[in-house]
């Protein structure tokens, strides 16, 4: 892993170890458009709800092991020895509701691909395709939900997705570059 020895002005919530700031540096904001990753990031911040994202970067490879390398048609067939055994694994949130839910979201993720020819499409088609660029100045604009994320998060709830309320939806929106909140004086700002 790299040093994070340089001086580029990043968002503050990062700032706390060189794994925050590689994630912010690498992947946070950055738009996401492939179907194996946005499940990879829906899982992650399914297990998230609740607790801080360093916990799930820090078992972010754990997760990757744990889960078939977030193959979602893995996932979606898993039966209850292997909720069990995922019940019993140290590396990764033992959270008996959220570990359901992965099987659960998995099987409507892949309905979703059915529906719309994939999960991208779907839901991209919230911000007709592109990311939305907000402005904020500091961390204190950031919202944790908005209108957008409440609309995705009904959608995907009447859908039978689990986990997936509001906050959620909108930490995965940052994640995947569907929003771009990163603050004013940041180097990654667009």
């Amino acid at each position: 892993m790299n040093n994070f020895t340089d001086e580029k002005q990043r968002c503050g919530w990062c700032l706390s170890s060189d794994l925050y700031k590689e994630y912010h540096d690498q992947e946070w904001g950055t738009p996401v458009y492939d179907d194996a990753t946005l499940f990879e990031f829906l899982l992650l911040e399914t297990f998230q709800a609740g607790l801080s994202w360093i916990t799930i970067l820090n078992k972010r490879e754990n997760f990757r092991a744990a889960f078939d390398q977030f193959n979602y048609k893995k996932i979606a067939t898993y039966n209850d020895d292997k909720i069990l055994e995922l019940l019993q694994d140290a590396g990764i949130i033992r959270n008996k509701l959220k570990v359901y839910s992965a099987v659960t979201n998995a099987q409507n993720f892949i309905k979703i691909q059915e529906e719309f020819g994939s999960f991208s499409k779907y839901i991209w088609e919230f911000t007709d395709g592109k990311p939305l660029i907000n402005k904020p100045k500091t961390l204190i604009d950031v919202p944790a939900t908005t209108l957008l994320s409440d609309k995705i998060s009904k959608d995907l709830k009447k859908r039978g997705f689990k986990f997936v309320g509001s906050t959620v939806m909108y930490a995965f929106m940052q994640a995947t570059g569907i929003v771009n909140d990163h603050v004013e004086n940041c180097w990654k700002k667009s």
